[in-house]
């Protein structure tokens, strides 16, 4: 089958690619993002099939949830601040790995220690939230846009399916958030401090936001899903976002996946032929 053996060439892609301390690093302007890589690459490690216990890629897991638990500051921010110019972003997505983890987790006293670092990051986000309802790209902000607020909600969602105690309040001012951003046309823009057109690539991460808060039936998000679908009718999925293709990819698969059968019966197809033209030889 082509489509796994595209993955499994993915996935050694990974592990070759995978740091001494276990991290994985960008190379774009504005810092290497060690956090925010080594979770969005040990989640896809484990989508592959392993654990930090079991599974071929096992040991590559356990070193980047390792390297995640040395992220951990005093404050509760999991990030390189040296390294990583929005640390919010690293925030959100390795308290989403972390919690993913931790429910795979084996070992009593490595769980208790991921269940002390996650509870930290919970506080640190519930208390950097904007009065708007909405995060920036660093704790300290005190501002909000639509990329960072749906890290924040993954990652809250993730630690409250684990287990860990999250505030009901932070979630629901947060899914409050990315309502106000929503455009007449379905969309949602960039913030609430400066509007503007709908952004294709935050209006699939909001619909795969709202649906992983449980919110199935919001009238925003569903308006917000037909937006999506009519963007990617006439054009490729990764023109649809732009400059954010794969990004775009990332939280659109999320939508259709949540949203129903038919959705997903449509887009798969298409954007599955689209990733396996894109796969280079090395396998990235």
């Amino acid at each position: 089958n082509r489509d796994e053996a595209a993955i499994e060439k993915a996935l050694a892609y990974l592990v070759r690619t995978q740091a001494r301390d276990g991290s994985w690093r960008s190379s774009v302007q504005g810092g290497t993002y060690p956090g925010t890589m080594t979770a969005l690459a040990g989640l896809a490690l484990m989508a592959g099939g392993s654990t930090p216990a079991q599974g071929k890629y096992a040991l590559n897991v356990r070193r980047g949830v390792e390297f995640v638990m040395q992220c951990a500051s005093p404050s509760g921010l999991l990030a390189r601040l040296e390294e990583e110019m929005r640390p919010m972003y690293s925030h959100g997505f390795c308290m989403l790995f972390l919690a993913q983890a931790y429910g795979m987790e084996t070992d009593p006293v490595r769980q208790n220690q991921i269940h002390k670092i996650l509870a930290a990051a919970v506080k640190l986000t519930a208390q950097s939230q904007s009065p708007a309802g909405g995060w920036l790209y660093t704790p300290d902000a005190n501002a909000d846009e639509g990329s960072v607020t749906v890290t924040q909600i993954q990652g809250l969602r993730a630690c409250r399916n684990a287990g860990i105690k999250v505030p009901k309040s932070t979630i629901d001012r947060a899914c409050e958030y990315i309502a106000k951003c929503a455009n007449a046309d379905g969309g949602i823009s960039y913030s609430l401090a400066s509007r503007g057109s709908s952004r294709p690539p935050i209006t699939a991460a909001a619909v795969a936001t709202l649906y992983n808060a449980g919110a199935y039936d919001n009238p925003i998000a569903l308006k917000a899903l037909e937006y999506i679908k009519g963007q990617m009718k006439s054009t490729t999925v990764q023109m649809t976002f732009g400059g954010h293709g794969f990004y775009g990819m990332l939280y659109s698969a999320q939508a259709m996946y949540l949203s129903g059968e038919e959705n997903w019966r449509d887009y798969f197809p298409k954007v599955r032929e689209e990733l396996l033209k894109s796969q280079s030889q090395a396998g990235s």
